[in-house]
């Protein structure tokens, strides 16, 4: 039996609803890991981005599919076109969670600044609230909502920017050093995350709008 177009609009969402699950769950062990230096866990998060792409292929098949197959128009085409950039900011997230996993691993053993520490626990509580807000918003078509990541993320960027400005003061030996740069990429690959979550709050705008425009101008 064939299903409707709006059925495998409904699966491919679900899917990416799912995805967006499985990020959560990366971000949440690469912070843990980070946190307490668990490199079992940070080898764990590294794994588990097979299963995040796996997702991430398969919504990408899902749409290629649909697309041979139906001639969605209208607010059905925007949706297609939404679910494709969403599920690209997710796989993007996920891979930021696998970066800050293997610099975890990296710098395993040289004890971490705990004022930077608790900075980057801020920033990871920051970057999931803006993942779940980003979910939120488009299952539920809330503009207003989506619009609100803009404010979640000047305030992930500030924790970022204070972070730099931790590392960058950091005295001491050459190991010390070390482990305060990677730290900066760490710091950085949470601000992406917010970003991206930003760019989905774009996409759920675009879904209810029928115009695509990006929350705040990159110029300044």
């Amino acid at each position: 039996m064939r299903i409707s177009l709006q059925q495998e609009l409904d699966q491919l969402e679900a899917a990416v609803q799912e995805e967006g699950e499985l990020v959560l769950r990366a971000l949440r062990g690469a912070m843990g890991a980070l946190e307490r230096q668990d490199v079992e866990l940070a080898d764990e998060v590294i794994a588990f981005d097979d299963e995040v792409d796996e997702t991430y292929l398969a919504v990408e098949e899902g749409i290629q599919s649909l697309l041979a197959r139906q001639t969605p128009v209208a607010v059905d085409l925007r949706t297609v076109l939404a679910l494709l950039h969403v599920n690209l900011h997710l796989e993007r997230m996920a891979d930021y969670c696998v970066t800050v996993a293997k610099l975890t691993k990296l710098v395993a053993g040289i004890p971490p600044d705990e004022t930077l520490a608790e900075a980057f626990d801020e920033m990871g509580a920051r970057a999931e609230e803006m993942i779940r807000v980003s979910l939120d918003s488009l299952a539920e078509r809330d503009m207003e909502r989506a619009e609100s990541l803009v404010e979640l993320d000047e305030l992930i960027d500030r924790a970022n920017r204070r972070a730099v400005e931790k590392v960058i003061a950091i005295g001491g030996d050459e190991e010390r050093r070390e482990w305060g740069l990677r730290m900066i990429v760490v710091s950085r690959c949470l601000e992406r995350i917010g970003d991206h979550a930003v760019d989905i709050g774009e996409q759920t705008a675009f879904l209810v709008s029928g115009e695509f425009r990006e929350f705040t101008d990159a110029s300044h």
